[in-house]
């Protein structure tokens, strides 16, 4: 029985004017309101996409966002977090040596802010993300030791995170993720959207197998395939479909809703 529904954001619930739909809204509030579980999956802060939680009521004790692709499980009531797992500043060292030999920009998060590099050039994160501050600065200057930091993003042109994720050699301490075609995402290793799925079905005492999860690329891959039902976008990536037990509609026709009101027999 399917108990939870984990919805990654971009390309998957939001169409292409980054907007949640009416009836994929309705849909999702009555599930809600009829005790199952909705949890919004994003490489995003939940700053970033409090309009999101609003709009679909997500405000319930316990109700809970997965941010930073798995990185940060948070209570959208208090902002606790039930999990957490980042890097170091030396962890990062040889992504920064491959955009700076590259001539690319990039950005580092922590849990709280946005760091971006200004001897790297212009980032287009600024323009992707909202509701997080963002500092200019230096990589000598981010703070050391035992900080930890979320992730680092390339967001860039896609021809050229095209080129990046096709070519980059890293250590096996960092994974690289694509989730937005100008966006390249460099994680913990052992960092996806499942591994933070993983810990808040067994706070709610559930199982894989009460989950259902949406999503299109390479940073949902994890919560497709370890699913009890995963579901692709007709807009998803072709390696992202191999491992859906479903498909439907994209998001531009609102393909979340298509699939749970046929899956849960609803009339809208």
């Amino acid at each position: 029985m399917i108990k939870m529904i984990a919805l990654d954001l971009d390309n998957t619930l939001l169409n292409s004017q980054k907007e949640i739909s009416t009836v994929n809204e309705k849909i999702l509030k009555q599930l809600h309101q009829a005790g199952i579980k909705v949890v919004l999956c994003t490489g995003r802060p939940i700053n970033a996409i409090r309009n999101y939680l609003d709009q679909l009521e997500l405000n319930q004790p316990d109700d809970y966002t997965i941010t930073f692709n798995g990185g940060l499980v948070i209570n959208n009531q208090t902002k606790e977090p039930l999990f957490s797992l980042g890097m170091t500043k030396a962890d990062l060292q040889p992504v920064y040596a491959y955009l700076k030999a590259n001539q690319l920009p990039m950005d580092v998060l922590d849990f709280e802010r946005v760091y971006e590099l200004t001897e790297l050039g212009p980032s287009r994160y600024r323009q992707t993300v909202q509701g997080i501050e963002f500092v200019d600065t230096t990589m000598d200057a981010l703070p050391n030791g035992s900080h930890v930091f979320a992730k680092a993003v390339l967001a860039t042109a896609p021809a050229k995170v095209t080129v990046v994720k096709e070519k980059i050699q890293l250590p096996a301490h960092i994974r690289v993720v694509q989730s937005q075609p100008h966006i390249l995402e460099f994680l913990p290793a052992k960092v996806n959207k499942m591994l933070g799925l993983n810990h808040l079905l067994s706070k709610l005492g559930m199982q894989a197998e009460n989950l259902m999860t949406f999503g299109d690329a390479d940073n949902d891959l994890e919560m497709i395939a370890g699913a009890g039902d995963g579901v692709v976008m007709a807009n998803g990536l072709p390696e992202v479909k191999v491992v859906a037990n479903h498909l439907t509609a994209s998001n531009d026709e609102d393909g979340v809703a298509l699939y749970l009101k046929k899956t849960f027999d609803i009339n809208l």
